[in-house]
């Protein structure tokens, strides 16, 4: 049969809400363009950002992804697996490498095309569910202690998220002191991450007990931009990555913010775009063989059963990853 009429299997969205607008449903199985790479998916990671896209809200996000309906029927982002096809001038990869990477979308099915550019050989010590974990979540972690020095003081907000958790470790990869913020029932696993030292925030309110820090990455949104003030050192840094706002813009009104109060103070308020690259990637994978990085998953789920993992993340706080794996075709 020719490529271009086979079909997978795929977790399809039909309009913006809840988990229920997703479902599985049979698609054509897509042929790799000039500069893009087929992968036969073998797992991926859930998101906030993917939530986001089947939710469309903060609504600002549908500028990108479609006004009134998706602009990408499959969803997912993150990806590992095996190159399949190559496109027209792909040289660096051939069918049988094991890859990870971050798509646009397109994820959450048996096959995805993605440009060879934000694709990478895949850490030689992970397995597919672990590497799935590290494109977007990791890639984030890495932009947010960019900078980073031995020995400074750095603090994490939220450190017990797919994000948080890559980001105590980036920090302390760096040599930094690290504390990690969370609720009691996450310390654990916060503390077996690499944090030197954890805040439970029901208990205690980092912002006014004296500590100061060289560098505190915010990626809850859930205290003042004049309360983090109080936690930096004369000159620190705040790094503000997602987390707060309303369903309109979400959290650009608070980036915005601190870009305005940033002309009159000498500390740094600084938001985090993460972008993906091949280069991050690369430099994922460095840290990842080398042990600095350690994927924390909590659940995984069949692609079936994705529609669940996103109702769950929906409902509760992120601990670790969730990972949506992928049958291998027979």
């Amino acid at each position: 049969m020719d490529v271009q009429t086979r079909t997978m299997q795929a977790i399809t969205q039909r309009a913006y809400g809840s988990s229920e607008v997703l479902a599985l449903a049979t698609r054509q199985r897509p042929v790799p363009k000039a500069g893009e790479v087929l992968i036969a998916v073998r797992a991926s990671s859930l998101n906030f950002a993917d939530v986001a896209m089947v939710t469309g809200r903060p609504a600002l996000i549908r500028t990108v992804s479609g006004l009134r309906t998706p602009k990408h029927p499959v969803p997912g982002k993150d990806v590992a697996g095996v190159v399949e096809a190559v496109g027209a001038d792909v040289t660096e990869f051939q069918p049988g490498d094991e890859v990870f990477g971050e798509a646009t979308a397109g994820v959450w099915a048996q096959y995805v095309c993605v440009p060879a550019k934000l694709v990478a050989i895949k850490p030689a010590n992970l397995t597919f569910e672990q590497a799935a974990t590290l494109p977007l979540a990791a890639g984030t972690a890495l932009d947010c202690v960019a900078g980073v020095q031995a020995g400074q003081k750095v603090l994490v907000n939220g450190a017990s998220g797919g994000v948080g958790t890559f980001t105590v470790q980036a920090a302390k990869a760096l040599g930094a002191e690290v504390t990690g913020v969370c609720s009691g029932r996450n310390v654990e696993l916060v503390r077996s991450v690499g944090a030197d030292h954890v805040v439970d925030y029901e208990r205690s309110d980092f912002t006014s007990d004296g500590t100061r820090y060289d560098l505190i990455i915010d990626l809850v949104g859930n205290r003042s931009l004049a309360a983090y003030r109080r936690a930096l050192t004369p000159r620190g840094t705040l790094h503000l990555s997602g987390g707060g706002g309303g369903s309109i813009i979400g959290p650009m009104a608070r980036l915005v913010q601190a870009l305005v109060v940033n002309l009159f103070v000498k500390q740094h308020l600084t938001p985090v775009f993460a972008t993906p690259s091949r280069a991050k990637l690369d430099r994922l994978r460095e840290l990842a063989e080398a042990g600095s990085l350690t994927p924390a998953i909590e659940r995984t789920y069949s692609l079936s059963d994705a529609p669940e993992a996103v109702r769950r993340l929906m409902a509760e706080h992120a601990r670790g990853k969730t990972v949506i794996t992928v049958a291998e075709e027979r």
